[in-house]
């Protein structure tokens, strides 16, 4: 597995950001099932570079807690059958690991969040990025029923690697 993190905010997170990051994507991956080793990116930003992320992307010019990015398409979520039939467009060709996509995560946010929410950063972190690792699996939450089980799935992928509130 290869996960890449890049850390270009100024401001710091005091926390041992890459060993909650490796954790939780490890976990959710284990969580849903996939069959391949994979490859994620993973940029840790401030409120201002996601805020122009999120305008370019998504048109909405207010920062975010977290994007995503994901590479595969899915029809059902984490339904990988189909990414061979696509391998030229999945998969790395050096490294031959699936290319689940990128993730964007805004360090102001974590730490403003992780103080609203009443909880630690390192809970905050590890919730956007197993958040962002389910919409990378192909989930949503448009509906009261995906969000539901998004919600769900977050819950049980953190408490499995014992982040609680």
């Amino acid at each position: 597995m290869t996960i890449n993190i890049e850390y270009e905010g100024e401001e710091k997170l005091n926390i041992p950001y890459e060993q909650i990051i490796n954790e939780v994507i490890e976990e959710a991956l284990d969580y849903e099932s996939c069959p391949y080793e994979a490859e994620v990116n993973v940029i840790l930003t401030d409120n201002e570079s996601i805020r122009q992320i999120n305008l370019e992307y998504r048109q909405i010019d207010n920062p975010t807690d977290v994007l995503s990015f994901p590479m595969v398409d899915y029809t059902t979520p984490s339904d990988f059958d189909h990414v061979e039939e696509q391998a030229e467009d999945y998969f790395n060709p050096e490294t031959g690991e699936l290319m689940l996509g990128d993730i964007v995560v805004s360090i102001d946010k974590v730490k403003e969040q992780a103080e609203k929410y009443g909880h630690s950063q390192e809970r905050e972190l590890a919730f956007l990025v197993a958040h962002s690792m389910l919409h990378l699996c192909g989930y949503d939450h448009m509906e009261d029923g995906q969000r539901e089980e998004m919600e769900r799935k977050q819950e049980e992928i953190l408490e499995r690697r014992g982040y609680r509130r």
